[in-house]
């Protein structure tokens, strides 16, 4: 996953990452939150789901030690970082304000 990874976040299009693990409670209530974001954002952006239980190398290596963590990255650079559960309106804000 490591190589994909990297492409992944290299995208010159935002892209968000939730890190998540399927039995955290919060996780479960971003899900649908994230659904929206997507929908209300549609092509301007990524959003991928990274599960911390199968990819804890991955998590190990951006420092995750909380979930759910969304990290948003463009052209491989991180640009915003957030553990917890935001409001779909917080998170648009932060993608477009922080987002070239």
């Amino acid at each position: 996953m490591n190589n994909s990874f990297d492409q992944i976040i290299n995208s010159e299009k935002p892209v968000l990452i939730d890190f998540f693990a399927t039995w955290c409670g919060p996780c479960q209530v971003l899900g649908p939150i994230l659904k929206e974001v997507k929908d209300s954002l549609g092509e301007r952006v990524s959003i991928i789901k990274v599960d911390v239980d199968k990819n804890q190398e991955l998590a190990a290596m951006q420092q995750v030690r909380g979930v759910p963590t969304m990290i948003l990255f463009q052209n491989g650079q991180q640009l915003w970082r957030q553990s917890g559960v935001l409001s779909k309106e917080e998170i648009i804000k932060n993608i477009l304000e922080k987002s070239i």
